[in-house]
C-alpha cells in the first residue's frame, strides 16, 4: 500500500459509493477516506508548455509545482482526478521509517545506498511539511514494531541499520504507539507526519494554474513522442514540450523495459469507527509477514495489510483486516474500504531519472515500494532539479539506468513469473460453459470471455487478453476488477482501464443468459 498512473486507483469502480456487508456491520463507502467526487480543473485541449507532467499524483503535481516556482511553464495531464490514484488511496504515512526498508536497501547496496535512501526520504518528509497547507497536518512518530517474539530480530536489525544510515531513531517497547496489545520491541523515528493525502495533493495543484502553466483531469494520455518538441497526446487534446515527465506510478511508455523490472504489489485498508477507546498515536507497521499497518484519522482506526502479488487470489483481504482491529480494539463499525496498487523495482530502490539512457527530454519516476507520498516527494526534487540543471546528491543513486549484479536472481524471478502467467493462462479452461452459471456478485470464465454477474443480475462480459502485451487477465473479487498477472494492469468489470501500463480498454464480448 502507498504509504503514500492517473487512474480511478484503489476504488472499486463497481461498489464506489454504496453499502456493503462485511462481517458484523455494514461497510458505508467502498473507497477511501480521502475520495473526493469534486471536478476541479478542466480538461486538455491543445497547448505549448516547457514541460508536461503526466500524472496528477504526488510526484507529478509536487515536480510541476517546483517546476512553476523556478519560472518553468508546466501542464499536469491526469487521467481521472487529481490525487484520485494512488496518493488517495493510501495509509496517508509520511515518513522516513518505513518497515524493513533499509535493511532490506543495505542488504542488496551496502550502507551508503541505505545512507542516500534515508537522507532523501528525510528530505522529502521535510518538502511535505514545508508546501502543506489546509490538510490536516499532524506531527507523530513513526514505529517499526515486533508483534510477536519471532520479529524481535528484524526489528533489531533495522534500527542498527537505519541508525547507521543516518536516521535518528531509538529502539523501544512501542510504549507511545498507543495500541492495546503487546509489543515485543519497536524501533521509533520522531517527528513524522500524517495528513489529508488528497487535500493536499489538490491543493499543490491549485497553486499550479496561471502564467503560462496549466492543470487538466480527465485526459488521459494515449500517446507521447519524443521530439524538439515533445507531443502529448490526449483524448481531449495535443499538449507540446520541450520535455515531459511520466509519473504515472507505473511508467505505461512501453520504452526502456520498466514492466521487466518492476513487480506490482496490490494491498488493502479499513477503517474503523471504534464504540470505546481510541486509535494509535503513532504511525506503525510490523516487521514480520504478513505485516500489519495501523494509523488514525480523527476519531478512525486505519488497519492496513494483506499484500499479494497482482493477479494473484486476495482471498478475504478485508475480511482479515477487520477481524484484525476486532481481536485488539472494540470495534463498533467499519466506515471505509480501499485498495492501492504500488510497483517495486527489481533491486529494491526507486527509478528516478532520464526514461531511456541519453535522453534529455523523456524523464520518469517509479518504484516507491508502497512508501509514495515521502518517496514520490523527493523523486519530485530530484527531477526538477534535473530539468533545472541544477546538482542533485541522489540522482546518480536513484538512475533508472543503474546497474545491480546482486538483484539479478529478483529480475529473473519477476519475468519467470510474467512468463508462466503468460503461458499457464492461455492453458486454463473455462470455468463453466454457459453464463447462466455465473452466480450474482461473481466472475466465471466462459470460452473466451470473462464474465460478471452484477446484483442486479445483469451480465458483463470481457475480452481476457490484457491490452498491454498480450497475457490473460484474472478476477479480483475483492475488488471486482479483472487484473493482470504479467504486469499489473487493471480493468472494470466493462473493460475499462483502472491501472496501467495499459492504455486501452478490454473489448467487451456479447453473452447470453
Amino acid at each position: 500500500m502507498a504509504e503514500g498512473y492517473p487512474v480511478a486507483g484503489g476504488s472499486n469502480p463497481s461498489g464506489a459509493g454504496y453499502a456493503v456487508t462485511m462481517g458484523h456491520d455494514t461497510v458505508t463507502a467502498r473507497h477511501s477516506l480521502w475520495t473526493t467526487d469534486q471536478d476541479v480543473f478542466p480538461r486538455a485541449g491543445d497547448g505549448h508548455f516547457d514541460v508536461v507532467v503526466i500524472g496528477g499524483g504526488i510526484t507529478g503535481v509536487t515536480t510541476a509545482l517546483r517546476l512553476k516556482e523556478a519560472g518553468v511553464s508546466v501542464a499536469v495531464v491526469e487521467a481521472d482526478r487529481v490525487g484520485g490514484g494512488v496518493s488517495g488511496n493510501n495509509t496517508a504515512k509520511v515518513t522516513a521509517l518505513q518497515s524493513t526498508v533499509y535493511s532490506t536497501i543495505a542488504d542488496k547496496h551496502g550502507q551508503s545506498a541505505a545512507a542516500d535512501y534515508a537522507a532523501a526520504s528525510t528530505a522529502g518528509v521535510a518538502e511535505v511539511a514545508r508546501l502543506a497547507v489546509d490538510c490536516d497536518l499532524r506531527r507523530a512518530p513513526a514505529y517499526t514494531f515486533a508483534l510477536s517474539p519471532d520479529e524481535l530480530s528484524a526489528v533489531d536489525h533495522e534500527a542498527l541499520t537505519a541508525a547507521r544510515a543516518g536516521l535518528p531513531v531509538d529502539r523501544d517497547r512501542g510504549e507511545g504507539m498507543g495500541v492495546p496489545f503487546e509489543v515485543f520491541a519497536a524501533v521509533r523515528l520522531d517527528d513524522q507526519l500524517t495528513l489529508h493525502p488528497v487535500k493536499y495533493v489538490t491543493g499543490l495543484a491549485r497553486r499550479v494554474p496561471g502564467d503560462g502553466s496549466a492543470v487538466y483531469e480527465h485526459s488521459r494520455v494515449t500517446r507521447v513522442s519524443e521530439g524538439s518538441p515533445c507531443r502529448v497526446v490526449t483524448e481531449t487534446g495535443t499538449l507540446t514540450a520541450d520535455r515531459v515527465v511520466v509519473a504515472t506510478h507505473y511508467p505505461f511508455l512501453d520504452r526502456g523495459l520498466y514492466f521487466s523490472r518492476l513487480e506490482p504489489n496490490r494491498s488493502y485498508c479499513v477503517a474503523v469507527k471504534l464504540r470505546s477507546g481510541a486509535p494509535p498515536t503513532g504511525l506503525a507497521i510490523s516487521a514480520g509477514s504478513p505485516s500489519w499497518s495501523l494509523s488514525a484519522y480523527q476519531d478512525l482506526l486505519i488497519v492496513c495489510g494483506r499484500s499479494h502479488a497482482t493477479g494473484d487470489s486476495p482471498g478475504d483481504p478485508y475480511g482479515e483486516l477487520e477481524a484484525f482491529a476486532r481481536r485488539h480494539w472494540d470495534v463498533g463499525s467499519v466506515t471505509h474500504r480501499w485498495s492501492a496498487q504500488d510497483p517495486s523495482a527489481f533491486d529494491k530502490l526507486p527509478m528516478i531519472g532520464s526514461y531511456t539512457p541519453g535522453s534529455s527530454r523523456l524523464y520518469v519516476a517509479t518504484g516507491f515500494m508502497k512508501w509514495g507520498l515521502s518517496t514520490g516527494t523527493f523523486a519530485a526534487m530530484i527531477l526538477s532539479d534535473l530539468m533545472l540543471g541544477r546538482d542533485n546528491p541522489w540522482a546518480e543513486r536513484f538512475s533508472p539506468h543503474r546497474v545491480s549484479l546482486k538483484s539479478l536472481p529478483s529480475l529473473a524471478r519477476i519475468n519467470g513469473r510474467a512468463a508462466v502467467s503468460f503461458v499457464g493462462d492461455r492453458l486454463r479452461t473455462s470455468d463453466t460453459r454457459s453464463a447462466r452459471d455465473v452466480p450474482v456478485g461473481s466472475a466465471r470464465v466462459v470460452g473466451d470471455a470473462g464474465v460478471y454477474r452484477d446484483e442486479s443480475g445483469a451480465l458483463h462480459a470481457v475480452s481476457l487478453t490484457c491490452t498491454h502485451l498480450g497475457c490473460r487477465v484474472r478476477f479480483n473479487d475483492a475488488e471486482r476488477t479483472w487484473d493482470c498477472p504479467c504486469h499489473g494492469s487493471r480493468f472494470g468489470v466493462d473493460g475499462e482501464v483502472l491501472e496501467g501500463p495499459a492504455t486501452k480498454p478490454l473489448s467487451r464480448r456479447e453473452v447470453t443468459d
